[in-house]
């Protein structure tokens, strides 16, 4: 079951990827695998509580995701320190970051649909008795 998030999660993930985006596009990260990478965070889903937050990212082509994965995992504590500084919250949220496999399911389910059977099978009459 999939839990719908509140108005507050929702601003708050906004804020949060606003401040690692900037980050990374203004270059404030150390790892150049990061600086050299074209990364885009395309979400971030916060927790109930606002302490722990998910980062989604996926990267240009999804050319070295796992090295940058590892890098952004490995600055967490720099994003962690930014976000602090940019959002007066109670608790800074502890970040995790995920890649976003959004676009490649998508694909996957476009392949399946241009398949010759399953295109075959849908342009089938449907039987009236059922």
């Amino acid at each position: 079951m999939v839990q719908k998030l509140s108005q507050r999660q929702l601003r708050v993930g906004q804020e949060v990827r606003k401040v690692i985006a900037s980050a990374i596009e203004q270059g404030d990260v150390r790892s150049p695998e990061i600086a050299e990478a074209f990364i885009t965070i395309t979400q971030v889903v916060m927790s109930p509580d606002l302490k722990y937050a998910t980062v989604y990212l996926t990267t240009l082509n999804n050319k070295n995701q796992g090295i940058v994965l590892e890098q952004m995992s490995a600055e967490k504590w720099l994003f962690k320190k930014l976000v602090a500084d940019k959002l007066k919250l109670r608790f800074t949220p502890e970040i995790n970051f995920r890649i976003d496999d959004t676009l490649d399911e998508v694909e996957r389910i476009e392949r399946l649909m241009s398949d010759p059977k399953v295109v075959a099978d849908l342009s089938k009459p449907q039987d009236e008795e059922i």
